[in-house]
Formats: C-alpha cells, structure tokens, sequence
C-alpha cells in the first residue's frame, strides 16, 4: 500500500488551513461511518485533507485518504484495501469520490460490519443517493450536504473575514441591525455582483474571473457526462440531451415548464423529462419548486424550475435576465441553509410562514401586503427599513 500512502502525503502536504467550510464544524467526525454529499467543485475534498491535517490529532500509520478512482483499484477492492490498513494499524479511512467505485454501497456495508472499530469517511456527488444503494447504508451512515459557498463564506474566503452566520429568526425580526452590523465593516454591493457571477464555487480563488465561465462549464460536462453516466448510466446520446435540456432551461429560468413541450422538442418521453429533472435537483445542477400545500413525487410537476445557483445561469447565459438572478440567488440560499421553501400564493417564496418577494430597490410591497408576515429581498440596497430587506442579507444564512 505504500503508493497509496505516497498519495496521501503529498496531498496532506499541499492542504492550506487559511479557510475553513461551515460544514467542518458542523459534522460529528465521531460517527462510525459518514458520508460528505455535494456538487462538484463545493470542496469536498479540500474539506477532508484538512480534517485530517490540522483537526484529526492521530499519527500517520492510523489515517489514510484515498481516492475511488486511484488506479490502486484497478487491482484491489475497498474491503480488502480497509483490511490491510486496519491489520497494519489504520483506523481513520478516507474515502473520496465512493460514486466512481461499482459496488460501493455493498462494499462499505462490509467494512462497517467487519470493523467495528474502523471509522469511515466518504464523498460523493450530491446526485448519489445512499441510502439506495445496492446494500442498505440506511443504519450506518450519517450523511452531510456541502452546498456551494454562501455569500457570507465568500466574503471570508475573499477577505480574510470571519463574519459568523445568522440565525432565519434573526433576519426575519431584525434584518436591518443585523445589514448595519456587516456595513459598518465592509461594502457588500460590489462583492455581491462579484458572488453572483462566479463566487459560489471556492475554485474562483484559483482562477482568474475571466476564465470562470470556462471552468463553470467544465463543471457542468463533468457533472453530466462522467458523475451522472455513473450514477444513472446516462449514454454520451442521452448525456448530450440532458445538457441541451438545461439549455432550454437557462433561456428562460424561472421556467414554468411544459413538460410535454420539452419532450417534443428533445424527442423523448414525458417520464423522461421528469426523471431528467429529478436527477439535476441530485446533482445540484437544478432547483424546484413547487406549490405551497402541494406532497412531493417523482413524478409530479414543479411549479417552476430554476438553476441551483446563479453562477449557472452565467456560464449558460451570457446576459441572464437580472430578476431571474435574483430569485435563483434567493431561492439557493434559503434551500441551501435547510429552510422549506414552496411557491406561494403572492410573492415568490413562501418559507416558515413567511412570504418573500425578490426586486430591486424601487420595487413596492405590492404582491404580498395582505400578508401578515412578509419581506422584500430589495437589491442594490445596503440596509433596508421596515419590510424591506437587502437581497444580499440573505447570503448570511449559512
């Protein structure tokens, strides 16, 4: 296993510990065995190296990351790599990219049994789902969503800040104290305008602005043709579909979505274009929504469809209709700090009993002034008053 060791080490070796993912402090890294989900791009792996490196206080001969699709596997399998670690003193075993292995699910189900005092970290694409797997993980594994960056995140990333989150109570509340108290220290408009066009993935530190339309496309062929080709056996003819669906999709978000149109036009089924949607809401390619009171079915119609997060609608789009930014970005950040969102009646988003509409900063409370519990997601605003709330405020909700 020494080639597998030499890849750890060099990868440990090269981990900064100058930016820390809200999600490293928010998993209990004592479970037995946990899974770490997210779009490609979010950090996963950074997240784990680091884990390793500068929070996991064990000698080296006990820990070991490993990539799924390391060409150590070509030859080996996950069990017997996990027993010869665990003989040789191992008992941290790192996993990541676990979709890119056949019989994952099975495979770590046996460690699990077999090890008792083995614990086992893995990642995997947020278009996984595990607890289907072919073997039931369902009692073994936690599982945590890492969503791309926040706004409050990028602002640390970005300037070397340490803005904490709020609380939804606090911004439904007192909104405005809370906008005064990060104004005070910093100008959010222009960083905002930065965020929405590229700074949801970390990798924009990596990359000049002018490339990340490259590199966010990139992101999406990756995700369709290799993640979901092994998650869902898409075809490079079905994959080749699937990006020219979210093209359409991007032409028009929010899109109300005429399902029987859309399979016309891609030549394909009505059961096809559901399952297409259902399997970019996994891979977080894709957000929808549906009507407030309304169950949730595989097959069921969303009320409208939107990118997941706006930088999307950015590499897809070269000009995207400044509303349909907004409530993309509004829409991401409330699903991605775990709030139930639906359509509602008036205004665009119902969460927790509140109603939220998204504009700009001239746009009145007209959609929801019957509601007794409503906001305004007023952009190009630093504070806002009374209802009206700074779009960007938002980003601070995780």
């Amino acid at each position: 296993m020494d080639v597998l060791y030499a890849f750890h080490n060099n990868l440990i070796k090269q981990v900064g510990g100058g930016f820390y993912r809200f999600l490293l402090q928010t998993i209990n890294w004592e479970q037995r065995m946990l899974a770490i989900k997210g779009p490609r791009g979010t950090g996963k792996t950074t997240l784990m190296l680091q884990y390793i490196r500068y929070h996991l206080k064990q000698s080296r001969e006990k820990v070991l990351y490993v990539t799924a699709d390391h060409y150590w596997f070509y030859t080996h399998n996950l069990v017997e790599t996990a027993d010869e670690f665990y003989k040789n003193g191992g008992r941290y075993l790192f996993i990541d990219e676990v979709h890119k292995y056949p019989n994952w699910s099975r495979e770590l189900k046996n460690i699990y049994d077999g090890y008792p005092d083995l614990r086992v970290v893995f990642s995997s694409s947020s278009a996984l789902d595990i607890y289907r797997g072919e073997a039931d993980l369902s009692r073994r594994v936690i599982v945590y969503d890492l969503p791309g960056l926040s706004f409050r995140e990028f602002l640390n990333m970005e300037k070397g800040l340490t803005f904490p989150s709020i609380s939804w109570g606090d911004l439904v509340n007192r909104p405005n104290d809370m906008a005064s108290d990060i104004v005070h220290q910093l100008q959010p408009l222009p960083l905002f305008r930065e965020y929405l066009k590229y700074g949801y993935f970390p990798f924009f530190k990596e990359s000049d602005s002018e490339d990340m339309p490259i590199r966010l496309s990139q992101t999406i062929n990756t995700v369709v043709d290799t993640d979901l080709a092994f998650i869902q056996g898409y075809s490079p003819g079905m994959a080749f579909k699937v990006k020219k669906l979210l093209g359409v999709l991007a032409e028009s978000v929010p899109f109300k979505p005429n399902i029987s149109a859309l399979a016309r036009k891609l030549d394909v089924s009505r059961e096809i274009i559901y399952a297409w949607l259902v399997h970019l809401k996994k891979a977080r390619m894709l957000n929808l929504l549906l009507a407030q009171g309304k169950g949730v079915s595989t097959l069921q119609k969303p009320e409208k469809v939107y990118l997941e997060n706006t930088n999307l609608a950015f590499a897809l789009k070269a000009h995207p209709d400044i509303g349909s930014i907004r409530e993309t970005f509004l829409l991401s950040q409330l699903r991605n700090a775990k709030l139930p969102v639906t359509l509602p009646r008036s205004g665009d988003f119902y969460v927790s009993g509140v109603y939220i509409e998204a504009g700009g900063k001239n746009k009145n409370a007209n959609q929801g002034k019957n509601e007794s519990q409503y906001l305004l997601a007023a952009d190009d605003i630093e504070i806002g008053f009374g209802k009206k709330v700074p779009l960007w405020l938002f980003g601070f909700l995780y």
